[in-house]
């Protein structure tokens, strides 16, 4: 009688303890507006997105994307040798990524107490159009990258936060559950509920000393002020990086080691790249201006007719070279099912193609030299189509597992993957992949069914003698 009384006295403190957090004394209204709350681990995702937006602005990753991922000769031989568009494209992805962020920074930009921070969206629609920054809000890049230094901090702290409230919630059930079975070892379960309490008090500290450095209890409106500053900065270094006069890249500055040229000035209200409004010579430009910043590079991610992009085939392509790759690369490890797969993978245009290339082919293939030659041919052209399918398996990773990870992993772009690949120079490609490989992968089987027949044969004089 006296565990039982325990127990329900146990029970009853726990209920009460965690029936507390609702019936306690209701927080004033002004505290529950000024802090960020559960709202921390979404903020914290959206400034881990910022900061890689800036990371993949830095004089370092434009001078690699100038220098490599413009110039991939995958890129050339099936995308585009127009540097003007490619360039275009990489502006206009980075564009759009701002945007998504700005969108849901505009949602939570509407609880601000703060009249600026709540006309954010407008505010930054004309600054994007015309270049004006009356608060200001654009940072020099010594106070950008101090602010970037905390919102790292702050979001490293958040994560930790999170799996630590998750940890604290599975305790907590666990103690749940532990009040609820019944054993027949009072003295076990009586134990195993003062650990988990031990536990659970333990962890609730951990959880309010992170609460207090993370974004949890930080002010909101200086939270979205962070921010609203940073996207205006990112936005202004998107402008200078593309020499951006016109809504629309057209070059690429030579050198960006020069602080001058990356920020012209530390006075963050008077960038002379964005001061005034957008004008163009062209009208095609000013009609490009009059849909908006953010329209008009939105309108340039849309693939055209001709690409994979468009066909919906750039992920399934990515795939199938990928599959072919593995072969190429160990065409003895290929079997029949194998080959029925891979042929089952490939759409109706590819197959006529290879059934035409193949037509007349004989079925010996026995030439050690011709073999040497369809390896080296193959491995040329894994050589520049290959990286693009990687990208693109990344690319689609990346997009997909976001919300999972606050930090993305890789600086891909779309104009490094199958996206905007021309549909027709691309199946041409394949199709050359998959006449090689058939013959590499029959050479392979003779050479090996004959190694057979000599052993046999070997092995028969042997055992004659």
């Amino acid at each position: 009688m006296a565990v039982e009384t325990w127990l329900m006295k146990v029970k009853t403190a726990i209920s009460h303890g965690f029936d507390s957090v609702i019936t306690s004394a209701p927080i004033p209204k002004a505290y529950k507006k000024s802090t960020v709350g559960v709202l921390a681990f979404e903020i914290a995702g959206l400034m881990s997105k910022l900061f890689h937006l800036w990371q993949s602005l830095s004089d370092d990753n434009i001078i690699r994307l100038r220098n490599e991922s413009i110039s991939l000769e995958g890129v050339r031989k099936i995308v585009s040798n127009d540097e003007s568009f490619l360039l275009g494209l990489a502006c206009a992805e980075i564009a759009e990524n701002l945007r998504i962020v700005t969108k849901a920074v505009s949602r939570l930009s509407k609880r601000c107490e703060d009249s600026n921070l709540f006309r954010f969206e407008r505010l930054f629609d004309e600054f994007a159009n015309s270049g004006r920054d009356p608060n200001p809000w654009v940072l020099s890049c010594k106070d950008m990258e101090a602010k970037n230094k905390k919102m790292d901090r702050y979001v490293t702290i958040t994560a930790t936060l999170y799996k630590e409230m998750e940890e604290l919630s599975i305790l907590e059930n666990g103690l749940r559950k532990a009040l609820q079975c019944s054993e027949h070892e009072q003295t076990t379960k009586e134990q195993k509920i003062m650990d988990l309490q031990q536990k659970i008090l333990w962890q609730r500290q951990q959880v309010k000393y992170l609460k207090e450095r993370s974004l949890w209890n930080r002010s909101f409106d200086g939270v979205v002020s962070m921010l609203v500053r940073s996207i205006f900065t990112v936005l202004a270094r998107i402008k200078v990086v593309f020499s951006i006069g016109h809504g629309y890249p057209t070059s690429l500055p030579r050198s960006l080691s020069a602080s001058a040229t990356v920020h012209p000035t530390e006075n963050p209200s008077t960038f002379s790249f964005v001061s005034g409004p957008l004008k163009s010579s062209k009208p095609e430009a000013n009609k490009e201006l009059a849909n908006g910043f953010f329209e008009s590079n939105s309108k340039v991610l849309k693939p055209p007719k001709t690409t994979l992009g468009a066909a919906a085939l750039a992920l399934h392509y990515a795939n199938l070279i990928i599959v072919m790759e593995k072969m190429i690369k160990s065409p003895q490890l290929v079997g029949m099912d194998a080959r029925a797969d891979l042929y089952s993978m490939l759409p109706s245009s590819i197959r006529s193609s290879l059934r035409a290339r193949l037509k007349g082919v004989g079925f010996s293939a026995s030439d050690p030299v011709l073999a040497g030659e369809w390896k080296d041919a193959l491995g040329r052209i894994l050589g520049w189509l290959s990286p693009l399918a990687h990208n693109m398996i990344k690319w689609q990773s990346e997009r997909s597992f976001e919300q999972q990870n606050l930090l993305p992993k890789t600086n891909v772009l779309l104009l490094q993957t199958l996206f905007f690949a021309n549909k027709e120079k691309t199946e041409a490609a394949i199709t050359e992949l998959l006449v090689g490989l058939n013959y590499i992968w029959r050479f392979e089987r003779e050479m090996t069914a004959k190694a057979l027949f000599e052993c046999a044969n070997f092995n028969g004089l042997q055992s004659s003698s």
